[in-house]
C-alpha cells in the first residue's frame, strides 16, 4: 500500500467523515471516533458520497455540498401513503407510547424487511405516514479525511489476538 494509491472502485477505503445540512446542522460525524472502513462499492455508502471519494489518497482532506439527488435523494410524493386509521387503532390507544404525528411506525415489505415511516398526518378517518428517507429533498455537506487507501487487488492483512 503507498500513500499515493488513489481511491477507485473496489479500494478499501478508511476515512473519517462528517455529514451536515447547508444551515450548519450535524447529522453524524466519526472525527471523534474511530475511522469508517469499507470497500467502495459495497453498498455501504450511497453511490453519490462514493463518486466524491474517486481519486483521493491518504491523506487528503475535503468538504463537498452534495445536492439533495445525490445525497439521500429528493422527496417522492408517493412515497407518502394514506392509511385508514382502524389499522392503527391499537397504536393510537396506547396509553404508554400513543402514536402520534412525527412518531416512527414501522412495516414489514413483502421481503419482511423493515420499512419505517413518520406519521405525517391524523384524521378522523385517516393516518398519513411519510417513507421517505428523514434528509431526503436535503443538500448535503460531506467532509472527510482519508485515513488509508488498499487498493482491489490487495487483501487486508487480519490479526487475530
Amino acid at each position: 500500500m503507498s500513500a499515493d494509491t488513489p481511491i477507485e472502485a473496489g479500494s478499501r477505503v478508511s476515512l473519517f467523515f462528517s455529514l451536515a445540512l447547508t444551515d450548519g446542522q450535524q447529522i453524524d460525524s466519526n472525527f471523534e471516533a474511530s475511522p469508517a472502513s469499507f470497500k467502495l462499492g459495497d453498498g455501504n455508502m450511497l453511490p453519490g458520497f462514493e463518486a466524491r471519494l474517486l481519486g483521493h489518497v491518504a491523506g487528503q482532506e475535503a468538504e463537498v455540498l452534495l445536492p439533495a439527488e445525490q445525497a439521500f435523494g429528493e422527496v417522492n410524493p408517493k412515497n407518502r401513503q394514506q392509511f385508514s386509521r382502524d389499522k392503527f387503532a391499537h397504536l393510537l390507544a396506547d396509553e404508554v407510547l400513543p402514536t402520534e404525528v412525527g412518531s416512527v411506525v414501522s412495516f414489514k415489505d413483502p421481503a419482511g424487511f423493515e420499512l419505517p415511516g413518520v406519521v405525517q398526518e391524523i384524521t378522523p378517518a385517516t393516518v398519513t405516514v411519510d417513507f421517505n428517507h428523514p434528509l431526503a429533498g436535503k443538500d448535503i455537506r460531506f467532509r472527510f479525511r482519508i485515513v488509508s487507501v488498499l487498493p482491489p487487488e490487495e487483501e487486508p492483512v487480519q490479526v487475530k489476538l
